[in-house]
């Protein structure tokens, strides 16, 4: 058995979106579970639309995403070069030896004469098929025009198909498929400006790079009959094996656009969701663990992945469950990881300075874990920690709700004897207990009574992490140099103390 080779093929004509992502996700998985090789190959034939920029962008993508590859692009190989863009005299040579075999021929027919084809095809409710015009050109005459015009270079379907009326392959996602010849029509493998087509290009790409399992996409699928023709026509000694991917789709059933921006990796990237929660979710679209496990690492993917638990059904990408996968592996991250994770959002909120001090760097990451497992990205922090950066006893009381509350002589004497015992001695875990105790004996309440008052004084919200654990960072954090100053648990309760008399109550 030949070792593993697969490939993903990405064309750098925009942001790399989801759907290519999972495609380059699942070949990762199936070449790290059996050991073989991931090439990374840039169909870049669409000069136009093809540029450096979105090139290093993909690059960029899929280093986050922690898929590596061992052949192409920036790693080198025998088959090289891995840009099609660089490989044009490969396809043209691979071309005229087609035309030598009598497989391939010269087109002569202007664009105006194709489209005419076709509109008078799609009159007559036939399919828009090449009429094989050119094909029936006599040899010398067609090789004595090519000098003197330009051409395109077709393949000729009826000659590579040696009689057969339909291509039959097996594919391990759809099973056996069966596509009659007659609907393929003579296509185009070099079009007359030297550049090739797809369905050539890829062909002749995984021959020379010896692939042996092509995965992607089910909007591939129409395809491969041609390109098993291709295959046959060049000689290949052996088929790669075939599994085409189900589609995923977005809101309304539509198939997912790499130009819709919440569905490139790019997005997810900048919004601070932790890769391998992403790498997560787009393994569940279209393939299930035989385990039933959902919360997976990348190394318990490549235990668990096989193409035989593919799905044929369309898969459907739901961002709430991206995000709610996202927040479990978040409160997973180590330490250090979810520390710079969180600097960076909070020095992008202005909440910190950039590369901040070792101290502070540390604080950040004990403040991130108090939120880790509500976070399904670390832009959200900001927000949820805006209690600790931006506490106003007024914007507290401009509340109605809390504004009632506090009105409430029972909750004002709770916030009256919680400030008499704060000072300038650091509040720490044991010693808020402590105080909350001293509190609870003294005025005889207990349970909400005594800590929901607490807490809309010392963080000016009515919900939020356990104060046992806040209340520490809030107390270390206004000790701390940072860009915007936190106020320490005795000033927050000060201040609402004054905001409550000045109302009045």
């Amino acid at each position: 058995m030949s070792p593993v080779r697969v490939r993903f093929a990405p064309s750098p004509t925009g942001e790399l979106h989801v759907g290519n992502a999972r495609t380059a996700l699942f070949n990762w998985l199936f070449a790290r579970g059996r050991g073989g090789t991931l090439i990374l190959r840039i169909e870049d034939t669409d000069a136009v639309r093809s540029s450096p920029g979105h090139e290093a962008a993909l690059i960029e993508d899929l280093a986050w995403l922690g898929l590596g590859w061992d052949e192409g692009l920036g790693e080198g190989g025998e088959a090289g070069p891995y840009r099609q863009s660089e490989r044009l005299p490969t396809y043209r040579r691979r071309a005229e030896e087609l035309m030598e075999a009598g497989l391939a021929y010269p087109c002569f027919c202007s664009l105006e004469l194709l489209e005419q084809e076709r509109t008078a095809q799609r009159d007559a409710g036939r399919a828009s098929l090449y009429s094989g015009r050119c094909r029936r050109l006599p040899r010398d005459e067609a090789r004595r025009r090519m000098q003197a015009e330009p051409a395109a270079i077709r393949f000729d379907i009826t000659g590579a198909a040696r009689g057969e009326p339909l291509v039959v392959f097996e594919d391990r996602v759809h099973g056996t498929v069966r596509f009659p010849v007659a609907q393929i029509g003579d296509f185009v493998l070099l079009r007359r400006d030297g550049w090739p087509s797809y369905n050539f290009a890829v062909v002749v790409d995984d021959v020379a790079m010896r692939i042996t399992d092509v995965i992607r996409g089910d909007d591939h699928l129409s395809n491969t009959p041609r390109q098993i023709l291709v295959y046959r026509a060049l000689g290949a000694p052996t088929l790669p094996a075939f599994a085409h991917l189900p589609l995923i789709l977005g809101q309304g059933g539509a198939p997912l656009s790499k130009r819709e921006g919440a569905t490139s990796v790019g997005w997810f990237r900048t919004q601070g969701y932790p890769p391998e929660a992403l790498l997560n979710y787009l393994a569940l679209l279209g393939w299930s663990p035989a385990s039933g496990q959902e919360l997976l690492t990348p190394e318990e993917l490549i235990q668990a992945f096989d193409l035989a638990r593919a799905s044929r059904a369309p898969a459907h990408f739901d961002l709430d469950k991206l995000d709610a996968l996202a927040a479990r592996h978040m409160a997973r991250l180590p330490a250090g990881r979810l520390a710079d994770l969180a600097v960076q959002a909070l020095a992008g909120a202005g909440f910190v300075a950039p590369g901040p001090p070792g101290a502070v760097s540390d604080w950040v990451g004990r403040l991130a874990m108090l939120f880790a497992d509500r976070l399904p990205k670390m832009a959200d922090l900001p927000g949820q920690a805006a209690l600790l950066f931006d506490f106003s006893a007024a914007r507290t009381l401009s509340d109605p709700g809390i504004d009632a509350e506090l009105r409430q002589p029972r909750a004002r004497s709770v916030v009256e004897a919680l400030a008499r015992r704060l000072g300038d001695e650091p509040l720490t875990a044991p010693r808020f207990q402590a105080i909350a105790d001293e509190v609870r004996r003294e005025l005889g309440v207990k349970g909400r009574d005594l800590f929901h008052p607490i807490r809309i004084a010392l963080t000016g919200a009515a919900s939020g992490p356990e104060l046992v654990k806040l209340l520490p960072i809030i107390e270390e954090g206004s000790r701390l140099p940072l860009a915007r100053p936190v106020a320490g648990c005795a000033v927050r309760a000060r201040e609402l103390l004054r905001a409550i008399s000045g109302t009045g109550a």
